[in-house]
């Protein structure tokens, strides 16, 4: 089985922008956002994606990601009641790539650095503009911004 290890983390700067490797478009929607397990189809630049996600366990899960056709990407994303818009940039420290997810339209505003890992207890560099860890917060999660974006949330 596939398992996803993975800590998240709000950005404390704008210093990262300088390390970027590279930036890359993403439509991200839902076919189901249960707890239990989420059903993500994804358009990444020239590229689709399917992905079956499993509930969390502390920053683990099963995941599970098939390429798919673009066409049938861009289909299925019609069936999503909202569809997230956000870029993401990598930023390689360590030999650990940091992928900084910029969102759009209702998630304006809200910058996310994730961080996988292989395994819950592995270290992994700190750069000063990592700020406070988000991981166990399901608001931050982007099935649940895709339901409740950062624009509407009671600041």
């Amino acid at each position: 089985m596939a398992v996803e290890i993975e800590r998240k983390f709000l950005v404390a700067s704008e210093a990262w922008r300088e390390q970027v490797s590279q930036s890359t478009r993403i439509a991200q929607g839902y076919l189901c956002t249960d707890p239990e397990r989420t059903v993500r189809v994804r358009t990444k630049g020239k590229a689709a994606f399917l992905t079956v996600k499993g509930k969390n366990a502390g920053i683990s899960r099963a995941e599970f990601e098939y390429a798919i056709p673009v066409e049938d990407a861009l289909a299925m994303l019609q069936l999503c009641p909202n569809v997230l818009d956000k870029t993401r940039h990598l930023v390689d420290i360590d030999g650990h790539t940091f992928e900084i997810d910029e969102f759009h339209g209702a998630n304006a505003g809200l910058i996310v650095a994730e961080l996988e890992l292989s395994s819950e207890e592995a270290t992994y560099p700190q750069p000063a503009w990592l700020g406070a860890e988000v991981s166990g917060d399901a608001r931050y999660y982007n099935s649940a911004l895709s339901e409740n974006p950062f624009s509407e949330w009671k600041q």
